[in-house]
This record gives C-alpha cells, structure tokens and sequence, in this order.
C-alpha cells in the first residue's frame, strides 16, 4: 500500500490539510513532545529530526494535525476546551503500565495550563482483555504499579503463568487517578483482534499486518484562526 497516498485519502476524508501532519515515532515509551506549524510534516513527508522516540504529541496550534499508528496498542485522545489544545499518544502495555496517560496530561499542564476538569479524553480501539494475554512478569508489573487491591479488574488469572490484561480499564484507572471524573473519559469498547475484516491487529494477523492511524487536530480545512 502506498502510504503517502492512503495519508492524502485521510485528509481528503476528513478535512484537514495534508501538510498539516505530525506523526509521533513509537518505541514503546512515555516521552511526550510538544508540536507547532514549524513541525508540519515531520513523521511522514519530512525526516523526524528531533521527533524521534516520542509515543505522544501535543499541540495548541490549529494548523497542525496529530497523528499516531496503532494495531492492537491504546490510542489515547486528549481535548482541554478550556486552553484549546489537544493530545494523542500510544499506550502499549509498557505505556500503559507507565501511566502514559498521566504523562500526556502533565505535558499539557506544563504546557498550556490544562487541568484535569478541562479535559475530555477518549480510549480508542484497542485490544480487548478477552484476547490480551499477557505472562507473569507482564501481569506482576501491573499488580506493583496498580496495587494488589486493584488486581482483579486488571487481570484474569487464567493458570500456569498467563493472565488476560484489561488494558482499557487500567487506563481508565491511569485516568481516575490523575483526577479525572467518569464523565470524562469515553472507551471506545472496539477490539482489534475481535474485528480482523475492520482493524488491523498485530495478533490477530500473526504480526502480518499494516497500521491504524489515530489523527487528531483542533482546526481543519475551515478553521478560524
């Protein structure tokens, strides 16, 4: 597939300029970078420079559009009304049990003053604890970060070793914790590995597959300024 071209299709689609892109470089971390128009590109049509290794973007400049790649991982999307910014990260496990979330909404505030009651967030397609198994070193990580308390609405225990992890209820969790109400945060409840014929899933595919892309932007092809 052509990548460049399916970009081009995307923003037909939508609406937001092509050139407005900025696309994170995924290593499975928790650095957050902030972007503006003098990124435009960088991730697709331009060499990444200085955005390499950053699982999450921010940004309060209109003229840009955030774009992160997911098949099976959590995309995690952040709206401060208030300030007028917006947030996209990628929260794989080793994100997640990182508190990836947490670490978005700090670059925010660090940012652009956002607080946890500005913010709406979203917890995108992802793949569901039914299919998520993880091992024990996986499932210990978790239970240390989490607390034993909160074990049993993290993982399924299912013997010898493997656990099924709930990443959408432990990032709800990174959510609450970092004080943000339930009326706040929207799940998507879609599964990946559930939805071969719709998403691409790393698992389901047996690692033979393409990405999702996660976009988000605060302007458009009509935005004011």
């Amino acid at each position: 597939m052509n990548v460049i071209k399916n970009h081009g299709i995307l923003a037909d689609a939508i609406g937001y300029e092509k050139s407005s892109v900025v696309a994170t470089d995924q290593i499975h971390e928790t650095k957050v970078r902030e972007v503006t128009k003098h990124d435009k590109g960088k991730g697709i049509y331009h060499a990444m420079s200085d955005i390499r290794g950053i699982d999450g973007l921010i940004t309060c400049d209109p003229e840009v559009t955030l774009i992160a790649y997911f098949a099976d991982c959590v995309p995690l999307y952040f709206y401060d009304k208030t300030h007028r910014a917006i947030g996209l990260s990628h929260s794989g496990w080793r994100g997640t049990v990182q508190r990836m979330g947490q670490k978005t909404i700090d670059a925010m505030a660090k940012a652009y003053g956002t607080r946890p009651e500005d913010l709406k967030v979203i917890i995108g397609p992802s793949i569901c604890q039914s299919c998520y198994e993880v091992s024990e070193e996986v499932a210990d990580a978790f239970v240390a970060e989490f607390g034993s308390n909160r074990k049993d609405q993290l993982l399924m225990d299912k013997g010898n070793g493997k656990y099924q992890l709930d990443l959408w209820r432990t990032n709800e969790l990174v959510f609450a914790d970092a004080g943000l109400e339930p009326g706040q945060i929207e799940t998507a409840g879609l599964c990946t590995c559930c939805h071969p014929d719709l998403l691409f899933s790393h698992r389901a595919s047996h690692g033979k597959r393409g990405n999702m892309a996660a976009v988000l932007t605060l302007g458009g092809k009509n935005h004011e300024s």
